[in-house]
């Protein structure tokens, strides 16, 4: 009789020393994102949250993508984020620059430790960057109400320097604080998975809050929460089943010689994902969707009419409400999951990996020939991942186009689309890795009998 390996999993001192060391860092992470960042009138940050129209959906969105900590504008506001979007860049300037590009293929380990090194430092600029944005941001969703999101004047000039640079640094040092906890994860908890829990604790943390929410409306509360559970299964039924789709390319691997026989060929598969962006166009859509808005907020209080009122258009436009927003959220989703799984399937280069072992695919020659025939096969592949991940991020709007007026506010989606991602795939990424540990450490469930 099979007994399953997960029975073991406290038993094993080095899994347990693992798992405690992750949630201890994790609660560490969790009580640092209720630091508040100095300088900051957090009364002022709660009407904004609670502001009508389109000011309160623009911090919405960007609060769904800090996990919870803007409406506490903590130390940790800006998550690790900016890590994340420095490591894009570096992705995408990989096949751009031919210097960076031979570096990744000749010596692909010194590549990586090189990576990881200006990835932290690329950090520390757009950690500031970020900073100064959000910053300004609020002050101008603040400054239509006549207020201002900090206690004092804001600026880099005279008596305002020091108070100015003491918010910008508190929020960077938070964003470092954030990354080094991760990094602490992955090197002595579950391996590789630090900044994935931290985001992922993140945007769970946000639940409680969204449930509240929801029950606050009695009237709509029962049937509002049989709709969301259907919903997250449903979706998270599919989110699963498109993740793990592969399309299993057969590949020929040559005969080895032993002594004075040779070994016959091995048929074996090259699996492609349907999904190989993951959640990182969402990502992107939703930043550069947000920005027009971010730019217009500075000017819907112009004393030129004609200014406002176009500044007034184009902030309604792109922060987050009708029709118009979802169709470009789901067109931009569509086309930045074709070009980032393009960088990143050029990247890993196939054809010159296979015919290095002496692979081929059958009716296929090798090396450049095979590259073209791969990434034909996964642009085809990618299209209905790609429509899939459209769907699953205008998923809201759709809902709320079909709700009642009175239930459209209740908290109908406890967890962002692309935070549905998140912890569909760290919570199987870090299962899977639980089993591998407590296989290496001999609690194979197929060896274990009663």
């Amino acid at each position: 009789m099979k007994r399953s390996a997960w029975r073991y999993l406290w038993k094993s001192e080095d899994i347990r020393k693992k798992l405690l060391i992750t949630l201890l860092l994790l609660v560490l992470y969790r009580l640092a994102a209720n630091i508040p960042v100095p300088g900051i009138d957090r009364e002022v940050i709660r009407s904004i949250v609670q502001a009508p129209g389109a000011a309160g959906t623009l911090f919405g969105l960007l609060d769904l993508l800090s996990g919870g900590t803007i409406s506490r504008f903590s130390i940790l506001a800006m998550g690790v984020y900016p890590y994340i979007t420095a490591q894009i860049i570096l992705q995408l300037l990989v096949p751009i620059i031919p210097a960076l590009e031979r570096k990744m293929k000749e010596n692909p380990r010194e590549g990586q430790k090189w990576m990881e090194k200006w990835t932290i430092i690329l950090t520390v600029p757009m950690a500031l960057l970020s900073a100064i944005g959000q910053i300004n941001i609020f002050n101008s969703l603040a400054g239509q109400t006549g207020q201002t999101v900090l206690s004092y004047t804001y600026g880099f000039s005279g008596a305002s320097l020091l108070p100015t640079l003491t918010t910008l640094i508190s929020m960077m040092a938070g964003t470092m604080l954030g990354i080094w906890l991760g990094q602490l994860i992955s090197e002595y908890g579950i391996p590789n998975q630090g900044l994935s829990l931290i985001i992922f604790s993140g945007i769970v943390a946000g639940i409680p809050s969204n449930l509240i929410s929801l029950w606050s409306d009695r009237q709509n509360a029962w049937w509002l929460t049989l709709l969301i559970l259907v919903v997250l299964v449903l979706v998270i039924f599919a989110i699963v089943f498109v993740q793990q789709g592969r399309r299993n390319v057969p590949v020929l691997f040559p005969g080895r010689r032993v002594g004075n026989r040779m070994s016959m060929p091995v048929r074996s598969n090259l699996p492609l994902m349907i999904n190989m962006a993951g959640m990182i166009p969402l990502i992107f859509a939703q930043s550069i969707l947000l920005f027009p808005a971010i730019v217009a907020s500075y000017f819907v209080n112009s004393q030129t009419p004609w200014v406002a009122s176009l500044a007034s258009g184009i902030y309604n436009t792109f922060s987050g409400q009708g029709a118009w927003y979802a169709v470009m959220y789901f067109l931009m989703v569509v086309a930045f999951t074709f070009f980032y799984t393009d960088v990143l399937f050029a990247q890993q280069n196939y054809g010159e990996t296979l015919k290095r072992q002496g692979a081929q695919i059958p009716g296929v020659l090798r090396g450049p020939a095979t590259q073209k025939y791969l990434t034909k096969v996964q642009r085809r592949i990618t299209l209905p991942g790609a429509f899939f991940l459209g769907f699953v991020a205008v998923l809201p709007y759709i809902m709320h186009a079909f709700l009642p007026a009175s239930a459209r506010n209740a908290g109908l989606f406890l967890i962002s689309a692309a935070g549905l991602l998140i912890v569909v795939g760290v919570v199987r990424d870090t299962f899977t890795i639980i089993e591998t540990e407590l296989k290496l450490h001999g609690y194979d469930e197929n060896l274990i009998k009663g």
